[in-house]
């Protein structure tokens, strides 16, 4: 839900609901990266709430415009972040297994030597 004047596009507060510090955070950082935003703030208006409200002004455009493409920038940012992390796991799984075969092939090799001494 939006929150604005009628006159001002610039400026604008939004409802966000069931949503908390996460996503409210996320994007507050976010719009501060944007030359086109002036400022911007959230707050949740109760603990027992789930909603956050996030104002926005904008150096002249529209809030909305803004806050839609902020947005869609964070979330290609979290795709990126989830592809970059899928790809750090599959290469951590299969460095594991590469060292766990050679490190099977070691201790055997070392308990042969022990047991022939």
């Amino acid at each position: 839900m939006e929150h604005g004047s009628f006159t001002d596009n610039s400026a604008a507060t939004f409802s966000l609901t069931d949503e908390d510090h996460t996503i409210a955070n996320a994007v507050r950082f976010t719009l501060n990266q944007y030359p086109r935003v002036t400022f911007c703030g959230y707050s949740i208006p109760h603990p027992s709430e789930a909603r956050v409200n996030i104002r926005v002004q904008t150096t002249g455009d529209p809030a909305r415009e803004v806050l839609k493409d902020v947005c869609q920038n964070l979330m290609l940012m979290c795709r990126h972040v989830r592809c970059t992390f899928d790809k750090a796991v599959e290469d951590f799984k299969a460095s594991n297994a590469v060292k766990a075969m050679k490190i099977d092939s070691q201790d055997s090799s070392g308990d042969d030597s022990e047991e022939s001494e």
